[in-house]
């Protein structure tokens, strides 16, 4: 994919951002990188960690590097607002603040991290090593910088949060270079089984799944039982319970992850540069800290019915000098507040570095291209180590109620995706689809039923990695609906290439697939963009007609199910506080179950959690919204990491 040039009144394209990297070597093509999510409306006050003070003055706007925030003013509305960073996200530094540029691969695929210098991935690819601290989370991309959209721009009318397709091709290309940099590995190798032999699988133990209402979790999308847990209240206004400053990044270190983050019954816990800390969901009063030699690398959203859940962190604190592999494996007690076990694995004589990790069916499994292994959850015993052919090898693994591979196989010319339902015991196939040739990368999006999603001939266009959803019998491995999804009409993302389930802007539940569609113009004289949530029949691959509407200037994202509901933020437009709404999975009636407030220090700091590139928790009646990345990138002294907003 050839380089766009930049869009006016922007810096051009650096080959690279950051750290050193060694050049790569030729790569599979890859679908192009994540659109751009929308630019928020401001920067948020200094304030202190208790809350925000709607009496700080503003601050003064970042320099170049830092996303520009978006306003969504009507014409002749009051002036747009000042812009500021987006979503939580640091910008990666351009090419030179000393460090040579890196040689991207193409499509933006990042080079592989390796813990002694470069480890061979599959046929015979050499892994490249990472940036100091620069992981990017599960399946959450950098944002870049957009431009900011004016009233009365052709395409733009209104100053609406949308940005016109020239300027999406060109920001989604620098995002993938921001990925690059992000130094993750790929998902990759096989699961150890034998693709012949066929057993039953023990059922799955996870609650975190938007299946059953358990807060924690999002990505299995399970069969959708028992009733709706969520109720509005009598008061649907929110107030800010807590906000936990960003943490300082030490010094040579420019950016580190700071994925992950969990919601228990009593407890939200959230990483830190070094550390998972657990908070009252009320108060934010701490309950414990859990000490990690070096910051986490990647986690998964599944929470254990006892609340366990899974990381990969590093060993050390990175350096400018040693960036630390990810080659530490770990389930974390969410409740006390303490590892069960780490473990590590290696490829030959060389430590694997992991980029992915995911729990089903009382299995830990985590992967990249240099290997993988799975754990006994309860016991940390290993299970089965992945192994690698000259033409297969296990991408990546989608976890919940199931444990589901996507697995690779033939040349780089003629490939092909194997989506296969593995027994979490032994790793042995239970039931397996062929997609067909060229389609390069594919996405679990729900384990049970079983949904993968793939962007077919790179025909999506917009950086979603998502043209269709492929609706498969988990049972027999047949094909039971292909679900059309055109990049320019829905706004759901996955990220395919790096981690296999992470998926935003789509839920799956009552045998339907539930999307976020793009923003549109609301219609006749006004000047407002609008979205709304439709849903497709996983069986018929047909939309069933139900929708329910964002609202004028307000976007709304699917989150996870509740029972047979879906719970839905709502994204809001410049002057007002975000929602979270029930979306009734029948009738399609919306109920509001929280409204922020619309105090410009509030929304100053919830504008920059975008629904694409941050953590969103609900339920309860709270709602808490995370960043993924801590960066040394900010000219404010108040930077947050969380918010967190309950009613009651």
């Amino acid at each position: 994919m050839s380089q766009p040039p930049p869009p006016p009144n922007q810096p051009p394209q650096q080959p690279g951002f950051g750290p050193p990297q060694e050049p790569s070597e030729p790569q599979p093509p890859a679908p192009s990188a994540p659109a751009t999510p929308p630019t928020p409306p401001a920067q948020p006050p200094q304030q202190p960690p208790a809350g925000p003070d709607v009496n700080k003055a503003p601050q003064p706007q970042p320099g170049y590097g830092y996303p520009q925030a978006p306003g969504t003013p009507p014409p002749a509305a009051p002036p747009t607002p000042p812009q500021g960073p987006g979503y939580g996200y640091p910008q990666q530094p351009p090419a030179g603040y000393g460090y040579p540029a890196q040689q991207p691969g193409p499509y933006g695929q990042p080079p592989q991290p390796g813990p002694y210098g470069q480890q061979p991935g599959p046929y015979g690819q050499p892994q490249q090593p990472g940036p100091y601290g620069q992981q990017p989370p599960y399946g959450y991309a950098q944002p870049t910088v957009p431009m900011q959209a004016q009233p009365g721009q052709p395409g733009q009318p209104g100053g609406g949060r949308k940005i016109n397709a020239q300027v999406a091709i060109i920001v989604s290309a620098v995002v993938a270079i921001a990925l690059i940099v992000g130094g993750g590995v790929w998902y990759a190798n096989s699961s150890g089984k034998d693709d012949d032999k066929q057993t039953t699988a023990e059922g799955g133990d996870t609650k975190g799944g938007e299946g059953d209402g358990k807060e924690g979790g999002s990505g299995d999308g399970g069969a959708t039982t028992g009733e709706a847990k969520e109720k509005a209240p009598a008061a649907t206004g929110s107030k800010v319970l807590f906000q936990v400053p960003s943490p300082k990044v030490p010094k040579g270190v420019t950016t580190i992850s700071i994925a992950g983050s969990w919601l228990t019954d009593s407890v939200y816990a959230k990483s830190g540069l070094s550390e998972i800390t657990g908070y009252d969901r009320r108060t934010g009063t701490k309950k414990w800290t859990l000490d990690l030699p070096g910051p986490v690398c990647a986690a998964t959203p599944h929470i254990t019915e006892d609340d366990k859940t899974a990381i990969v962190h590093k060993p050390a604190m990175p350096s400018k000098t040693d960036p630390q592999a990810c080659t530490e494996v770990a389930v974390v007690d969410l409740a006390a507040g303490s590892k069960v076990w780490t473990k590590t694995a290696k490829s030959g004589t060389m430590p694997v570095s992991f980029n992915n990790v995911t729990i089903g069916g009382g299995t830990v499994a985590a992967g990249s291209t240099s290997g993988g292994a799975a754990w006994d959850l309860a016991t940390g015993d290993e299970r089965w180590a992945p192994k690698t052919s000259d033409s297969c090898y296990d991408a990546g693994y989608g976890g919940g109620a199931k444990l589901v591979a996507v697995r690779k196989c033939g040349s780089y010319d003629q490939r092909q995706l194997h989506i296969q339902n593995v027994d979490p015991k032994s790793g042995d196939i239970l039931a397996e689809y062929k997609m067909d040739e060229g389609i390069e990368y594919a996405a679990v999006v729900s384990t049970d039923p079983l949904v993968v999603a793939a962007d077919v001939g790179d025909s999506a266009g917009d950086g979603s990695g998502i043209s269709d959803f492929f609706s498969i019998d988990n049972k027999t491995g047949k094909l039971r609906a292909r679900l059309s999804a055109p990049g320019d009409e829905f706004a759901a993302r996955c990220d395919a290439i790096y981690k296999v389930e992470n998926c935003t802007g789509v839920t799956v539940g009552n045998d339907r697939l539930y999307i976020a569609t793009e923003e549109h113009d609301s219609g006749g004289d006004s000047y407002s963009q609008t979205n709304e949530v439709v849903a497709f029949d996983l069986a018929t691959g047909k939309q069933t007609g139900q929708r329910a509407d964002a609202g004028e200037n307000y976007e709304i994202f699917p989150l996870r199910m509740d029972g047979p509901n879906v719970i839905a933020y709502k994204r809001p437009p410049y002057d007002k506080g975000g929602q979270v709404v029930s979306i009734d999975g029948e009738s399609f009636k919306e109920t509001v179950l929280m409204e922020n407030p619309s105090t410009e220090a509030v929304r100053d700091v919830e504008s920059r959690m975008s629904p694409d590139y941050s953590e969103i928790q609900f339920g309860q009646g709270g709602l808490y919204m995370s960043s993924v990345y801590a960066s040394d990138f900010t000219s404010r002294e108040k930077e947050y990491s969380v918010i967190a907003f309950g009613t009651g």
